[in-house]
């Protein structure tokens, strides 16, 4: 799990994940609202709107994926075309702190009126990647850009992957207020599980048709209203499969630039090399994620300006 963990009975009604569990159909899942960290992510980057709005999408979805996993570490989603949009970065840590960059074309995404990841990324690639440093191995998937929604590019991962049968509704828009994200996935338990209700498979499979159906019939709308509490909707959902909610967990944004290891980095690249990255006397080097710019003259002494 992802995410400093909540008290049950906390106050906060976005920014976190809910996990719960279906415990009469053996599914477990996930609920996601979002809208101050979209907010800070975004806030820090001048994209387009169309740009800002796949973003968004790769945010919520990189959140909901890493919060089914147990990692000690970072989450990364990684999308790659030859669209307007060459690249786009999100990685989430296991402390919940989230950070994400697009690199993009302005004459061409200029160019479109509109248009979802299929227009904007073109035809490529999606990772997910864990990065557990050297305490363990880490995990790599990665599946084919499909179709013009980025959720439709997700649920092919999960098809293609040796993973349990998944599926998810996610949405993102902005409001006048800012921005605002949320997300429902649902997925059958492991056959392992502790928590399993032991079932012939003919109810197994019923039990799981029946939970997509249900979790087909949740609104746009009621993903993103702030005032319709998680675990609310959660129950408008499904409460005749026995749920079970844990604790939440809170997500923020952060970022992982600091000026050591910039000055890392800068010690790294020989002198003469150095004198080549000056400009007026000075190496400036700016993240990509957060805006924080760093300054040096000597490749030794690095000073950091944050984000105004």
């Amino acid at each position: 799990m992802i995410g400093a963990a909540l008290d049950p009975d906390s106050e906060l009604t976005t920014d976190l994940i809910q996990p719960f569990q279906l415990e009469l159909a053996n599914v477990r899942g996930r609920a996601l609202r979002l809208s101050r960290v979209l907010d800070d992510v975004l806030g820090r980057h001048d994209y387009p709107p169309i740009v800002e709005q796949v973003v968004a999408e790769a945010i919520a979805a990189t959140v909901l994926l890493a919060s089914l996993l147990k990692y000690d570490g970072v989450f990364t989603f990684q999308a790659k075309g030859d669209g307007p949009v060459s690249l786009l970065v999100v990685d989430v840590t296991t402390a919940g702190d989230v950070r994400a960059y697009a690199r993009f074309d302005a004459d061409k995404v200029g160019a479109l009126e509109s248009g979802g990841a299929g227009r904007l990324l073109g035809q490529g690639y999606l990772a997910f990647t864990v990065d557990q440093g050297d305490k363990s191995e880490g995990y790599q998937g990665i599946v084919a850009l499909t179709g013009d929604a980025l959720s439709e590019s997700v649920a092919h991962y999960f098809e293609q992957s040796e993973q349990l049968p998944t599926t998810a509704k996610m949405a993102a828009r902005r409001y006048p207020d800012g921005w605002r994200a949320g997300a429902i996935l649902i997925q059958r338990l492991p056959e392992d599980d502790a928590g399993r209700i032991v079932k012939p498979p003919v109810e197994e499979e019923e039990d799981w048709r029946r939970a997509n159906i249900l979790l087909n019939t949740v609104a746009d709308v009621e993903l993103l209203d702030r005032t319709l509490h998680l675990n609310n909707l959660i129950f408008r959902l499904f409460h005749e499969e026995r749920i079970r909610v844990f604790a939440p967990s809170a997500i923020q944004r952060g970022c992982r630039c600091s000026s050591d290891r910039v000055q890392r980095v800068l010690s790294s690249i020989p002198a003469e090399e150095l004198e080549d990255l000056k400009i007026d006397g000075e190496i400036v080097i700016t993240c990509e994620f957060c805006g924080t710019e760093y300054r040096s003259t000597d490749g030794a002494h690095v000073t950091e300006k944050a984000y105004a």
